[in-house]
């Protein structure tokens, strides 16, 4: 944030979303170093240019670099470069948050290496964190820097490029040729300085001093003087310790110039490595050793590639050290276990100077080893490895790269030669307890007897016995650990085995991890006949990419500070459910740049919020129902002020008895938020009398949090007469904002403006949620007559703003034995958290979208918003239709599974049909999808090859599924419908719209200025928007439901209908005239060069009582086919293959279309497969930012990603024929779910397991490993439900 502030850069986007080490932290904060290494020698530099996060690296360790960021590479001003481009017209940037990391990444990458390899991009990539896009479109963008990309034939098949089928969404022969020669060069101050004599530095802040020493003498006396000061080299640990956790160190000591630190000394028996080399470094080195010396001599250099391959980012790995990753001792460390098993060692001095293995005798508790306070590591010995000798490092995490371990080994045996027998054997695991563990027994159970399935099966029950981990051990997930011990150790030996030619049934190959070129086509192109100037249906890039890749684009918190702007930090309860008993704010008032603490009692109007009739407190007085509610607010000259001040404000409770978190626990306690609902046609009671099989089943949907790349953010400024305010925010529903300040501070709303310019991401979080932050927010600019910023941190954004509802789905089928569904009665419990917030209605969604696309004469739902102490959730893309719809397809596939066979197709909706809502309407583009979606994945040849591979796999799988989706579009309350916009002509021409929707990423300003476009006959050039705004566009509604588009495009419309017809006499006066002339003239004639357009919107409507009414305008169609591969060891899948077909009639602009395509189904992947929210038996979410949340990353995209958007499609209820698109395709993710699901089924089939089972979304590599029912995962004892407190509560 230093470097933002002292140069005023955009591109430098302040909210860094990381928790703790390693974790790539943020793609928006992504920079380029360039420094020169200790030695000072540029011929001595692995890499002089390389990327790393701001939030990471200290500035009084930036002296003597030179720092990069996406604003010194190119900007609209001077001129932008070839990534910025290439990202910009690829559609990579949709929101645009993280489009400068994206970027910097990149470049960094080019710098080094200008015609880098598919795998130099995706892992530059893997650091980066995108929301919006899917990332095949930032990949597709990159891939035009790789030397393959530059011939179509390079991989010996056709290139899309060449596919004549159809125009693609972007031209790669209208991009900037990357030309190295024309970047900056190496800084040659910084060559000038390694001339001259290092002297120390010395920085002193308000409470830390760094101390930079030169020399190993000066660092042992800093050392030995202040033996608790830690060293840091990469901040990668003490950083976050101290941000985030509030552990203050008075002295930091920076020995990053200490020339000795960064030494190699190669010997005969291997190779010391200076300590405070960087992993990037060593990683390079070891790259370089491994051709140099015989294969049997580099066991142990190849197997910490492998771990260094996977450990953090690349951006981590630039920066953290060597010697730092060891003394941190952390308990799942990737390369402690290797380093142990390799019989590596460490130097240390102090005094003296001695040698210390590095074993299970060196890490004695969790972040703690042997060494003594004032000892230093100064180097770490790696050892040669010798013949017969085999080393290998494995590792399972939750998500593929970018992520902590869940289980990490290191693993080595010895043979003497021509020999089975095991001469020696060492095995390491991490993530088994507090520290690196040795599996000693399990080793002496193996020496000295033959490496084969005897020996390893007894060696299986030692090591269970020997790992015993805790029922309810600190990171939970104890069955699966255990297992990975068994699947790990297996895996071992299934490599030594083919290593010693021995015959091995199955050698366990890796995942496929290419990714194919894939660009999307457009499959709907114009009409020949339409004008160059009408840019209706052209895929259009956004029309912001530009600045968004340069770092120009401006965001809420990019507003320059205003003078005597204040920043305001929410204090949150630390209990579920108590009586607050006393609330002490005088610590905190007495801290320096404490300016005031802001409570209940101080605000002046409306001291609640209103939603779906229930009242929530905007800050809690007496009582708080969750942890993260807000208590008060405490506002400071800056934020590390503020920060202090929260910290120092005691507050005291009283617990209250018998919280609620689960579903079950409200069930129980009929614990709900009214009303509840329930829709129903025919007799189901009846119906179930008549069936031929009866089947029950449930499935739980675990929570999602929104993970906006830009948190909450908002500036309230009061204007300093009348009581006027102007709100700067990032939210969807502006009018929302502006009532809800007008409210809080008791006066009228045409005092109150809110300005959005941008939003960095929404997903339905920055609504609801947002106006209670804003009140609060403006209590305490009209309180202190001063602007007052509130911008919340990823982990305080996290605990306060709750996700998507987690749902429990019960349901009784009824069918015949052709599969045909007769009766179904299905229940919707979703957990709403302590407050309603939207939850009933999105409840009522549930219900509304229960029949998807299959036609069941006999269904009856029931939805219910459960009250619990949880944080309250809220809308999330989808508003309760992905978790409804999930639940009704595991009932079919249920079915499927009890008789054996398919079932969709039989019980789809054919013909004129009505829905169980007595609302009419034709499924015919929905069986066109359904058709297409199967032509185009070839679906029954793969389904038949996918057979015949698990027939000859027994440790790997693959599945395949296919799944429909039918969406209702628009607001069910008909008035949020209805929207207005303003649009004038200037006298020169240029033409400003201004409508109710706000640009969240969704592409709705580039659509509506292709709607002027049309509308005015004018090219998109002339036509600008600059933001929402509630004084030129009142009364609007909120930018949602996939509704923004139709809407406000009918309003543009209107407007510049009005416009047009308005200067027919002029154009009839002068036909021949320019779009300028005509308007300037207009002006002369006394013409109105402004017009108010506005769209009524359907009438939409429920009944709840008669159940019947129209609660949708129409519906969009889609169908996903999904491909996976499955480990059945470790539970890890690889997405090989993804075919979407979308109906989304005619699309206003493909390229915007196709990206909300990808990015809706990217977060459905995550929902159903990656994203788990975990929460302590005390109601604490644990995970509180991208170290423990994780959500999909490059690594995670299908290997092929196929979007077809169906062809001849007309759409009579929207705008231009097209249709919304933003929710529809998140549920299509679930068909990675189901696949994976397939696959392990057949994994169960060779256990002797068949039928309908268990698994929960999200479809973990924990929850996928247990339910294949492994011989390993039987082998770990069950711990009983009831006989421990776990770590965490299953929501």
């Amino acid at each position: 944030h230093g470097l933002k502030q002292g140069s005023g850069a955009p591109g430098l986007k302040g909210r860094c979303p990381t928790g703790f080490r390693y974790h790539p932290g943020s793609t928006h904060l992504n920079q380029m170093i360039s420094s020169l290494p200790a030695s000072g020698k540029l011929r001595d530099i692995l890499r002089s240019h390389y990327s790393a996060n701001a939030c990471l690296l200290p500035l009084c360790q930036l002296h003597g670099a030179a720092v990069t960021t996406v604003e010194g590479i190119g900007s609209t001003k001077t001129r932008i470069h070839p990534v910025q481009e290439r990202i910009a017209k690829a559609h990579g940037s949709q929101c645009g948050f993280c489009t400068p990391g994206m970027v910097m990444s990149t470049y960094a990458l080019l710098r080094n290496k200008p015609q880098p390899t598919m795998d130099d991009i995706t892992e530059a990539l893997a650091g980066n964190l995108c929301r919006c896009t899917g990332y095949r479109p930032i990949v597709e963008g990159c891939r035009t820097f790789c030397q393959e990309a530059n011939c179509c034939q390079a991989n010996g098949s056709l290139c899309p490029c060449l596919d004549g089928e159809k125009p693609q969404l972007f031209d790669k022969l209208d991009l900037l040729p990357l030309d190295p020669t024309q970047e900056l060069i190496f800084p040659p101050e910084l060559i000038l300085m390694a001339d001259t004599s290092p002297q120390t530095l010395t920085f002193h802040g308000e409470r830390v001093s760094w101390v930079s020493p030169v020399s190993l003498e000066e660092l042992i006396q800093l050392k030995a003087k202040h033996p608790k000061a830690p060293l840091v080299m990469g901040n990668t640990n003490i950083g976050p310790d101290m941000k985030f956790k509030g552990i203050l160190h008075p002295l930091i000591i920076s020995p990053t110039r200490v020339k000795e630190l960064w030494l190699m000394c190669f010997l005969s028996a291997g190779v010391w490595v200076g300590a405070g080399c960087s992993l990037s470094e060593l990683h390079s080195v070891l790259k370089k050793l491994v051709p140099q010396f015989p294969e049997e001599k580099t066991e142990v250099f190849r197997a910490l590639n492998r771990q260094l391959g996977n450990l953090g980012s690349v951006q981590i790995r630039n920066v953290a050290s060597l010697g730092g990753n060891i003394v941190s001792a952390y308990p799942n460390s990737d390369l402690n276990p290797i380093l142990a098993v390799g019989n590596c060692k460490v130097s240390v001095i102090s005094r003296g100077r001695r040698e210390v293995p590095l074993n299970q005798d060196f890490f004695v508790g969790f972040g703690k080893v042997i060494l003594q306070p004032e000892e230093i590591v100064v180097s770490v010995f790696i050892p040669f490895s010798r013949k017969g000798e085999f080393v290998q490092a494995l590792r399972h995490a939750p998500r593929k790269e970018a992520s902590f371990a869940t289980v990490t080994a290191g693993m080595r045996v010895m043979f003497s030669e021509s020999s089975r027998v095991v001469q020696d054997i060492s095995i390491y695991y991490g993530g088994m307890g507090p520290t690196t563990v040795s599996a000693a027994k399990t080793c002496q159970a193996i020496i000295r007897r033959p490496w084969d399935d005897e020996t390893l099966g007894q060696a299986y029950d030692i090591l269970l016995e020997e790992l015993a981990l805790p029922p309810s051990a600190p990171g939970g997930k104890v069955e699966f650990r255990r297992s990975l011990t068994l699947s790990l150790l297996f895996k071992f030996y299934l490599e030594v085995l083919h290593k010693l030619k021995a015959m091995v049934p199955e050698k366990i190959q890796p995942l496929p991890r290419e990714i194919q070129p894939v660009l999307p086509l457009l499959h709907q192109p114009v009409s020949k006949d339409q004008g160059n100037h009408d840019a209706v249906g052209r895929p259009m890039m956004h029309r912001s990419a530009i600045s968004q890749a340069t770092g120009e684009a401006v965001y809420c918190d990019d507003l320059p500070k205003i003078e005597g702007e204040l920043f305001l930090v929410v204090v949150t309860s630390s209990r579920a459910h108590a009586k607050i008993t006393g609330l002490d704010v005088s610590e905190a008032l007495q801290l320096p740049g404490v300016v005031d603490v802001i409570t209940t009692k101080d605000i002046p109007g409306k001291k609640v919020r209103t939603f779906c009739g229930y009242d929530e407190e905007l800050l809690a007085e007496s009582e708080v129902s969750c942890i993260g509610q807000m208590i008060c607010a405490v506002v400071a000259d800056t934020k590390a002020h503020a920060k202090r001040g929260a910290a120092a404000v005691k507050i005291s409770y009283e617990d209250l008895p018998d919280p609620i978190f689960t579903i079950e626990e409200a069930v129980e306690k009929s614990s709900y938020f009214e009303p509840r609902r329930l829709l129903q046609r025919g007799d189901v009671t009846e119906a179930f009398k008549t069936v031929d099989k009866v089947y029950e089943g449930e499935i739980r949907i675990g929570g999602q949090e929104h993970f906006y790349m830009e948190t909450q953010s908002m500036l309230v400024v009061p204007v300093g007469e009348e009581m006027e305010f102007n709100v700067y925010i990032s939210t969807q529903w502006p009018t929302l904002i502006q009532d809800a300040v007008a409210e809080t501070l008791n006066i009228s709303s045409n005092r109150v403006t809110c300005h959005v310019k941008r939003v960095g991401g929404a997903f339905g979080g920055k609504v609801t949620r947002t106006s209670v932050l804003a009140s609060i927010t403006s209590v305490a600019a009209w309180k202190t007559n001063r602007a007052v910023r509130c911008v919340l941190e990823r982990g305080e954004d996290m605990v306060i703003t709750g996700g998507r509802h987690p749902t429990l789905g019960k349901y009784k089928v009824g069918f015949m034995n052709d599969g045909k569904i007769v009766a179904a009665d299905i229940q919707f419990f979703a957990n709403s958290g302590n407050t309603v917030d939207e939850s009933p209605l999105v409840a009522e969604k549930m219900v509304l979208h229960m029949d998807n696309a299959y036609n069941i004469p006999n269904l009856r739902g029931r939805g219910a918003a459960c009250k619990t102490n949880l944080p309250s959730n809220t809308a999330f893309r989808g508003f309760g239709v992905p978790q409804s719809l999930l639940i009704v397809e595991n009932m079919i596939n249920d079915v499927a599974m009890v008789l054996g066979c398919p079932i969709q197709e039989v019980n789809m909706y054919r013909g004129p049909s009505t829905t169980h809502y007595k609302f009419e309407f034709n499924p015919e583009n929905l069986l066109r999808c359904w058709e297409e979606g199967k032509r185009r994945s070839d679906y029954s040849a793969r389904r038949a090859a996918i057979e015949q591979f698990n027939q000859q796999n027994r440790w790997k799988k693959r599945g395949i599924s296919i799944i429909p989706i039918k969406y209702g579009i628009a607001f069910s309350d008909g008035f949020l419908n209805q929207a207005a916009a303003l649009v004038h002509i200037y006298k020169d021409g240029s033409v400003l719209v201004s409508h109710g929707g706000t640009e969240i990423g969704q592409g709705v300003h580039t659509k509506m200025q292709q709607v002027a476009s049309r509308e005015l006959h004018i090219p998109p050039s002339k036509i600008y928007i600059s933001e929402t705004s509630t004084n030129t566009v009142p009364n609007t509604c909120p930018s949602a439901a996939s509704f923004g588009t139709d809407a406000n495009g009918m309003a543009v419309k209107d407007a510049c209908q009005i416009l047009y017809q308005r200067l027919e006499p002029i154009r009839k006066k002068n036909p021949k005239g320019t779009w300028e002339s005509w308007a300037k003239e207009a002006f002369m004639e006394k013409i109105s060069l402004s017009a108010t357009g506005f769209y009524k919107g359907p009438d939409l409507y429920l009944d709840w009582d008669k159940m019947e009414g129209q609660p949708y305008a129409y519906y969009t169609y889609g169908v996903s086919c999904s491909e996976v591969e499955l480990d059945c060891l470790t539970g890890d899948y690889r997405t090989l293959r993804t075919d979407i077909v979308m109906d989304i009639g005619k699309s206003v602009n493909p390229s915007v279309d196709v990206g909300q395509i990808e990015g809706a189904f990217t977060q459905g992947l995550g929902l159903y497969t990656l994203e788990e929210l975990k929460f302590s038996p005390f109601g604490l979410l644990y995970t509180r930012g991208p170290s423990q949340y994780k959500i999909p990353a490059v690594c995670d995209m299908p290997l092929q990603l196929n979007i077809y958007l169906l062809p001849d499609s007309e759409n009579p209820y929207a705008i231009y024929s097209s249709k919304g698109i933003g929710e529809p395709a998140l549920f299509l993710g679930s068909s990675v779910f189901f696949a994976i699901k397939d696959a392990v089924a057949a994994a169960r089939s060779d256990s002797g397991l068949k039928g309908p089972f268990s698994l929960n979304s999200p479809a973990t590599p924990e929850r996928a490993c247990l339910a294949s029912a492994s011989p390993f995962t039987q082998k770990v004892p069950a711990s009983k439900p009831g006989s421990f407190k776990p770590w965490a509560l299953d929501i």
